[in-house]
């Protein structure tokens, strides 16, 4: 009786140290996968991706579209106008090197927030500027994130901050295009790389020369 008494006693024991030990692991892993997301609207995708594949702490940029009614649009419905979206770029980070209010910040301060007719040379509904907040605590942090941005600047911001949307990948095509060297026979500078047509597409556009017209030596991705 007494053995019993005691295996009655040890297996409690052996099995909370395990579920703690489980726990313990479990919470261990979550926090070396754990991610972030932030879903921005700025203009070309190309660009907003291009910019923030460069900053420490984000794992990838991807190109795509949101906030319309049409299911899995194509580009070519979406530039056409009358779905609804903009041009978007899903960011995945690590929270541990950089927060979604950092990523706000640096988002704001590359592109023209002013403007609300699209952005740069890209004209219409497609190409403004928007942010999608997909939780609560992102939606506090990108109306502070604006609400800073618009004192520093002295002037107001178009750039609204929008409840989460279904997100849509754009085509294979439009993604990595700033660094592919994949050739393209027919572009308006002939045939030359996509990121050879991107590097001439983005300098056509005035799009760094706006922005640091704009935000002077706050803008992160421009310089000179």
């Amino acid at each position: 009786m007494r053995r019993v008494h005691k295996l009655f006693h040890v297996r409690p024991l052996i099995l909370a140290c395990a579920i703690v030990l489980g726990l313990v692991a479990k919470q261990a892993g979550t926090h070396a996968q754990g991610t972030g997301q932030i879903l921005v609207a700025g203009g070309c995708f190309w660009c907003v991706e291009a910019d923030f594949e460069k900053v420490p702490g984000v794992i990838e940029a991807v190109s795509g579209f949101a906030g319309g009614d049409v299911v899995d649009p194509t580009y070519r419905q979406v530039v056409a106008g009358g779905t609804g979206h903009r041009e978007v770029v899903l960011i995945t980070f690590d929270p541990d090197r950089i927060t979604a209010r950092e990523l706000y910040d640096l988002f704001l301060r590359s592109v023209d927030p002013t403007d609300d007719g699209g952005q740069f040379c890209d004209r219409g509904f497609s190409y403004t500027t928007a942010i999608h907040a997909l939780d609560p605590a992102q939606r506090t942090a990108a109306e502070a994130a604006v609400a800073e941005a618009q004192a520093a600047l002295g002037r107001g911001i178009v750039t609204p901050v929008l409840d989460a949307a279904p997100f849509y990948p754009a085509e294979a095509y439009h993604q990595d295009y700033y660094k592919s060297e994949e050739l393209v026979l027919f572009t308006r500078f002939g045939p030359t790389t996509k990121a050879s047509a991107y590097k001439r597409y983005r300098e056509g556009c005035g799009r760094d020369a706006r922005v640091r017209a704009i935000w002077g030596d706050a803008a992160p991705f421009v310089s000179g």
